[in-house]
């Protein structure tokens, strides 16, 4: 597979800076079968779409205020400089690995200072990353961390705006339990009180697994060639609960439709060792056309970007040539794109 088979024509202007309000107003792009039928419809028609017996499965990840402002003392007459730090993951109770701007002025052995007399000091760099050593630790320096740092908005959004205080709120999912992502499971984000009461009604279950987004999930692909794309681990956890109610809904007839992507990997994830049970590990399953999923009945997901991981999952799910069709329909309906966009329901057996 080469990667130019996952791109496609997306005009700037469809990509969402804002969500829908109220959230289950979206609209829903449904996909069924293998040959693609395509139906218009909203988040709201969700309880009609599934059937009775369905388990729903949501990341309850919950995004905390990863990016931080600090400042690099001076060195020698230099004067102090502006540090930009996006955390990325978690590597110890006080350590994280972060992506720093500009980089090139921090080197090992510096001290970042951030607000509220949070510290950081750079342990190690690479290219890409720093490892930063923090003077907390633990539930202390989560409290630190939310007290100075600010909502880590998407890269494509980002460039469009600046973040503001609605983003805390509009970049968090109901389902949000788990502290550790820096990047949101933006299927979950179009879900409402109203509409889980909905779906509770029409005898659709729900049950949760959780995947600590990184930052690595905006990452792009740069292999021409697909399989030699690397991807980035993430923390992932399922419990023996949420095992046997996944295992119960579908034993009884009922389809495991996961709510997003980071749901589905973690589940395939878990599938991947043995029957499904009790999880807890980094993942870094590459998910591409051809693979057979053990778990996943279905899906439902924002819209993703062109040459991505998570299109090429999509089309794992669904076929190529149907996805190509279904995102060129999406466009030609003016759909909006990405984490604060619209989303699909994918049944690929109808």
């Amino acid at each position: 597979m080469k990667l130019s088979d996952f791109d496609f024509d997306l005009p700037e202007e469809l990509i969402a800076l804002r969500p829908a309000i109220p959230r289950d107003s979206a609209r829903l792009l449904v996909v069924r079968g293998r040959e693609g039928k395509l139906e218009d419809r909203s988040i709201r028609d969700l309880p009609g779409l599934l059937k009775a017996g369905d388990i729903l499965v949501a990341n309850d990840t919950r995004v905390i205020r990863a990016a931080l402002l600090g400042r690099r003392p001076a060195r020698g007459e230099g004067g102090d400089v502006e540090i930009e730090v996006n955390l990325n993951s978690r590597l110890s109770p006080f350590e994280w690995s972060a992506f720093a701007r500009p980089g090139k002025r921090l080197k090992e052995g510096d001290t970042v200072a951030f607000a509220n007399g949070l510290m950081a000091i750079v342990i190690s760099k690479s290219e890409a990353e720093v490892r930063l050593g923090f003077n907390r630790t633990g539930d202390a320096l989560d409290a630190a961390i939310d007290a100075a740092g600010t909502m880590p908005i998407p890269p494509y959004i980002a460039s469009k705006r600046a973040p503001d205080a609605q983003d805390a709120s509009d970049y968090q999912t109901l389902f949000a339990r788990e502290s550790g992502s820096v990047a949101a499971p933006t299927a979950g984000l179009h879900f409402t009180p109203a509409l889980l009461e909905a779906l509770e009604s029409a005898g659709i279950q729900r049950t949760s697994v959780t995947l600590h987004v990184n930052a690595g999930t905006f990452l792009p692909v740069k292999s021409e060639d697909v399989s030699e794309h690397r991807m980035h681990a993430e923390r992932a956890e399922l419990s023996q609960t949420a095992a046997a109610a996944i295992i119960a809904a579908r034993a009884s007839g009922g389809r495991c439709i996961p709510i997003g992507t980071t749901a589905l990997r973690t589940l395939e994830s878990a599938a991947s060792v043995g029957p499904l049970s009790a999880y807890t590990a980094d993942t870094s399953i590459f998910i591409t056309p051809g693979y057979q999923f053990e778990v996943a009945d279905g899906l439902m997901t924002n819209f993703h970007l062109p040459k991505s991981t998570l299109f090429m999952l999509v089309s794992a799910m669904m076929g190529l040539d149907v996805m190509q069709r279904a995102y060129a329909h999406a466009v030609k309906e003016r759909y909006r794109f990405f984490s604060y966009g619209d989303a699909c329901l994918l049944l690929p057996n109808g």
